[in-house]
């Protein structure tokens, strides 16, 4: 049998190729004239979908997603509307599609907005039954998600809401408190930029709030204030491998493997167990468990986890995060690294060093070595090229640190403990020879 994923990849090859010739305003309008053509999905309209659901009784679907945002790969509309198992899912939802975050409701629609592609299965009333679509590549889903998988979320949430007076207290905690601000448009540095919806009398892609500003704009409060950026907003939704758990994309919440002596390990977790519940949250996917990790604490925390083996045993985890489990999560691959970059390292875009590479360049283990991958040039990503950094180089020291072994940690340092205008010392090795710059950070 083909795997779904390829057959996602492929079209969306060839997708790509056929609309070269389309500017970015075309793709956006072509899509609303065809998703309203068909009549399938409610295109751009949360009030009708929630009034539709509550007149028929229907649970919702909504699905997040950006049009005009060609890097990031997701499930290909037309492979999901067609697919036989998907379908007939769909068909018991009400279904609309939201291409832009202008006038989202922050205190409902809260998910990872380092993605282009999210859904969420819920109630009329509100009340979530679950999210679908993660990742942890700035390209690739492989391993994130899948076309069964999907299924199997849905079909989750249509069991849920045929027993919704049975499990709604359970569904509570799938609903987070509220954010900053109510909608994306009213944070300070999008406000008067934007307005609650897109302007499809102008300009509508320059009108479109895209997922990944949501989360800027949460973390320029902090830095435009020169404040140190919250760990749970800096690694936000761990992915659950960073803790151990390599999960199966294929199914709702069963472990593929376990990582030797991971945190998952060390609190109990075994290969093809199924995850029942999270903190008492029943779950549809990889989605679901990232929403429970966002939730706990930093500084150390106990997530409790209702568990079926292999002999259909349940047993319950108490699953122990010590404080720094975030850290374990990567954060270089995110769009948002684009902003700690221009913040922290001056444009640089930078990878960890491998064993040989380490080898041939005499750095010794324990080191820092991350190598300028690229170096960008103009205005606050142009800084460290103006400072004489140059493709190639091993940066080995940062601010006085040495530890800081990968690029994800740098960033996160830097963020956390440089504030704007202030000058730091980049050691590098060049050609054998060591070398300092110094870097003026950014807000």
């Amino acid at each position: 049998m083909k795997n779904p994923l390829n057959l996602i990849v492929l079209s969306l090859c060839f997708s790509s190729l056929a609309a070269e010739a389309q500017t970015r305003e075309e793709k956006v309008r072509d899509d609303r004239e065809r998703v309203v053509s068909t009549g399938f999905w409610i295109y751009n309209d949360l009030p009708k979908a929630f009034a539709k659901a509550k007149s028929t009784g229907k649970p919702i679907v909504v699905a997040l997603r950006c049009i005009p945002c060609e890097e990031c790969v997701k499930l290909d509309d037309d492979l999901v509307d067609t697919d036989p198992t998907i379908r007939p899912l769909l068909e018991q939802f009400v279904c609309v599609r939201v291409v832009s975050t202008n006038g989202l409701d922050l205190s409902l629609f809260q998910y990872d907005t380092d993605q282009s592609f999210a859904m969420f299965m819920l109630n009329a009333d509100r009340t979530i039954y679950g999210r679908f679509g993660t990742r942890s590549h700035r390209t690739e889903w492989v391993g994130d998600v899948s076309l069964p998988g999907l299924a199997k979320a849905l079909q989750g949430a249509l069991d849920l809401h045929k027993d919704f007076d049975k499990v709604k207290s359970r569904l509570a905690g799938k609903t987070g408190a509220a954010l900053e601000y109510p909608s994306p448009e009213k944070y300070p540095s999008l406000k008067g930029k934007f307005t609650d919806r897109l302007n499809y009398q102008g300009d509508v892609v320059k009108s479109c709030i895209h997922c990944h500003q949501i989360g800027d704009a949460r973390r320029d409060i902090y830095r435009s204030q020169k404040q140190p950026i919250p760990t749970k907003l800096l690694f936000p939704f761990p992915h659950p491998r960073s803790v151990g758990l390599i999960m199966d994309p294929n199914e709702r919440a069963t472990v593929k493997e376990v990582v030797a002596g991971s945190l998952a390990a060390k609190a109990g977790f075994q290969t093809a167990d199924q995850i029942e519940s999270l903190d008492e949250q029943p779950l549809l996917s990889i989605a679901d468990i990232q929403w429970v990790l966002n939730d706990a604490e930093p500084a150390g925390d106990v997530v409790m986890a209702q568990v079926r083996g292999t002999d259909g045993a349940v047993r319950k985890i108490e699953w122990h995060l010590p404080e720094g489990w975030r850290q374990a999560d990567d954060i270089a691959w995110r769009v948002s690294s684009w902003g700690y970059r221009r913040m922290v390292t001056g444009g640089m875009k930078l990878a960890a060093l491998s064993a040989e590479e380490r080898t041939a360049a005499n750095i010794p283990p324990g080191q820092m070595a991350l190598r300028v991958e690229h170096v960008g040039k103009y205005g606050q990503h142009g800084v460290a090229n103006r400072a004489g950094i140059k493709e190639a180089d091993i940066v080995t020291g940062f601010a006085g640190q040495t530890n800081l072994m990968t690029p994800s940690l740098l960033l996160a340092w830097g963020v956390t403990h440089t504030r704007p205008n202030e000058k730091v010392d980049v050691v590098l090795m060049r050609d054998g020879k060591e070398m300092t710059k110094k870097i003026l950070m950014q807000q």
